[in-house]
């Protein structure tokens, strides 16, 4: 099990460039077992059933036990979900009609229970905890809410980059720090949350730095915006893109592009994927702010996929986008464009039923079932 120093202050460039807070981790993220993927196949196909009639649930289980190393692996409960929450510069763009106080206000009505995701948690018995990583208010102390705030909201992408470099990193590692510690209170299915007024448009940035899509492929009505919005938010994308040009961020150099475009709740999520990762515990993402993070975690460490279970698909068309380019298939797809870890929670039992099934259900051996002929 890795082990990291808290997240480092700004430091000069030459200092940078020498020390990788992130290399602990990396490090730690590996392949998943194929022997135990080939267990858990073969299991599959003994189980009291007709081979595959659990459809995608048995792959996922599959998956469970190559991130696991065994087979059966471990029950993917308890869960928790991280919901990150930070505000974007961009908004001063008029990408969205409202207000970016909702973000502060909306980290209220988590702490006090009254969100979606509250609701849907309590019903799969999943905690929930809120972090600010950059609200762009200041946040007093409540139960639930850590305050891990790296700035007062990013800046403007139109501008110039959205957070230094020094900024994403230090996200990077918040991130991978929080999965560390619920995995470490015992958490051993981590769920991703986020809340931040403008994020969608941040996300379509991301995703065609990361996968190349086009701005009117990868960007989508977010919190239900008019024609005339949405046109404006497209045009915002393309303006930060072509802003970056020459010189434009390498998709290989993910930290880079996380800095151009992303917010501070994307690098944080990048980092808590890749904290799952190394801990060889499943995340299941939720929708398109957790899938462009999820392509920044990947481009960082290509096998921290294997961590990665896809709650649902959105009906933000970027995340069509992600998941193809990620190769996940969605669990959940029921239109949803909420946020908040709302359809990773939904998912959540599913992904814990095809754990239990693979280590419950007998054989036909053992329960003396006849096969087919």
């Amino acid at each position: 099990m890795y082990t990291m120093t808290p997240a480092p202050r700004p430091t000069p460039i030459a200092e940078e460039e020498s020390v990788d807070p992130l290399a602990d981790v990396l490090a730690a993220i590996a392949p998943p077992d194929a022997e135990a993927m080939a267990a858990a196949r073969e299991r599959q196909d003994r189980m009291t059933k007709p081979r595959g009639s659990l459809g995608a649930l048995e792959e996922v289980s599959v998956r469970l036990a190559g991130l696991a190393g065994s087979c059966p692996p471990p029950l993917p409960e308890p869960a928790c979900v991280a919901v990150f929450a930070a505000d974007h510069g961009v908004h001063a763009q008029g990408v969205t009609p409202w207000p970016q106080e909702v973000t502060a206000q909306m980290v209220a009505n988590f702490l006090a229970g009254g969100a979606v995701v509250n609701a849907f948690a309590a019903q799969a018995g999943a905690e929930v905890t809120v972090i600010d990583i950059g609200v762009a208010a200041e946040l007093g102390p409540a139960d639930g809410l850590l305050s891990r705030k790296v700035g007062y909201g990013t800046a403007d992408f139109t501008q110039g980059p959205a957070m230094t470099r020094d900024q994403a990193m230090q996200a990077l590692v918040t991130g991978a720090e929080i999965a560390r510690d619920l995995v470490a209170a015992g958490h051993r299915c981590l769920v991703t949350g986020d809340m931040g007024i403008a994020n969608t448009t941040a996300s379509a940035a991301l995703i065609c730095a990361f996968t190349g899509a086009d701005a009117a492929d990868a960007t989508g009505r977010g919190t239900g915006i008019d024609a005339a919005t949405y046109a404006r938010k497209i045009d915002v994308v393309c303006r930060g893109l072509d802003r970056h040009q020459p010189g434009f961020p390498d998709p290989a150099e993910p930290v880079g592009v996380l800095a151009a475009f992303g917010g501070f709740e994307h690098a944080a999520l990048a980092g808590f994927i890749l904290g799952a990762a190394a801990l060889r515990v499943p995340v299941i993402l939720d929708g398109v702010i957790a899938g462009a993070a999820a392509l920044a975690a990947v481009a960082l460490a290509p096998d921290a996929v294997a961590a990665c279970f896809a709650g649902h698909r959105s009906a933000e068309p970027g995340h069509a986008v992600t998941l193809s380019y990620l190769g996940l298939r969605p669990l959940v797809d029921l239109g949803l464009r909420l946020g908040e870890g709302t359809g990773a929670v939904l998912a959540l039992p599913l992904v814990q039923s095809a754990a239990r099934a693979l280590r419950d259900v007998a054989t036909f051996d053992s329960a003396g079932v006849a096969q087919k002929s």
